[in-house]
């Protein structure tokens, strides 16, 4: 009786979690009205001074995402669902078929250094610093919105892992089994990576090259954790969709900086295959021609 009231109970608090991550990925998804936003209003409070009124408001927006779910959001919520279900129902297979192996365990936690709070929070520090000494709006509000994400991922993070209390793939006999007094899920250093990395991806979403860059980090990251054998591979989806969730939204949310110059948004838009074609006509020789410019 009570084996079944623990499995009803685990039931219902995983059931409730990919709700939650389905909130996050209807706010991560739903597309910008405008990819450059207006100016900011001359005596509009900085997001310096708003930053942890923002935090506030994030989490509460985070938390009661599941109350504001729609049909359209079965998309994302069911692939989420299954594909948890599915790794929590094996994670104990693939985490002991890892286990058999040691060559990696080194690289792994190397890799995982960029997920760590110290990791994530310099490379938001040193965006930040950037921007202030060059004053470069751009990465003085990825520091920011960086610095904002991690804070709101950390507190997420914290509290699920207070609600499941999983146990870690070392654990012995009782590896993988929830509210058993663990931290095992979601995976933390997923959650983080993930956060930071939509941020500065959606920042700099006319680089190309910044967003394979940020992207590829947190999945090296998220996966380090499952190859290290510190979490199991469903902790690593559900912090990496929570992470994405939280990062998106945020940027979401607040951001107001400009890209770099008038031109540069425009330029992205254009496609690097044809050309702008412009006419052209010189009065003075009475001249008529075709402008034409790629964009690179």
């Amino acid at each position: 009786m009570k084996s079944r009231r623990i499995t009803n109970y685990l039931f219902g608090m995983i059931l409730y979690a990919l709700v939650f991550l389905a909130g996050l990925s209807a706010h991560a998804q739903t597309p910008l009205s405008s990819p450059s936003p207006t100016p900011k209003p001359s005596g509009t409070p900085t997001l310096e001074r708003q930053f942890f009124k923002n935090i506030l408001r994030d989490q509460k927006a985070i938390w009661t995402s599941p109350f504001h779910l729609q049909g359209r959001d079965a998309r994302w919520l069911a692939p989420l669902g299954l594909g948890t279900a599915a790794l929590i129902a094996t994670d104990r297979r693939t985490g002991d078929e890892i286990g058999k192996s040691r060559k990696q365990l080194n690289a792994s936690r190397i890799v995982s250094y960029a997920g760590a709070g110290y990791g994530a929070g310099s490379v938001a520090v040193t965006f930040y610093v950037f921007g202030r000494a060059k004053h470069d709006e751009r990465a003085r509000e990825t520091g920011l919105l960086g610095a904002e994400a991690l804070i709101d991922s950390a507190i997420v993070v914290t509290a699920l892992k207070e609600i499941t209390q999983r146990r870690r793939p070392l654990s012995g006999a009782d590896r993988g089994d929830f509210f058993d007094g663990g931290s095992s899920f979601p995976s933390g250093h997923s959650i983080e990576a993930w956060a930071l990395a939509a941020v500065i991806a959606n920042e700099y979403h006319d680089r190309r090259w910044v967003q394979v860059s940020a992207y590829g980090i947190a999945s090296a990251v998220s996966l380090s954790r499952f190859t290290g054998r510190q979490h199991y591979l469903s902790d690593v989806l559900v912090g990496s969709a929570a992470g994405y969730g939280i990062g998106r939204y945020v940027y979401r949310t607040h951001h107001r900086a400009k890209t770099d110059s008038g031109d540069e948004e425009e330029s992205s838009r254009r496609s690097k295959l044809f050309p702008l074609i412009a006419p052209e006509y010189d009065r003075r020789t009475r001249d008529y021609g075709v402008a034409l410019a790629w964009s690179f």
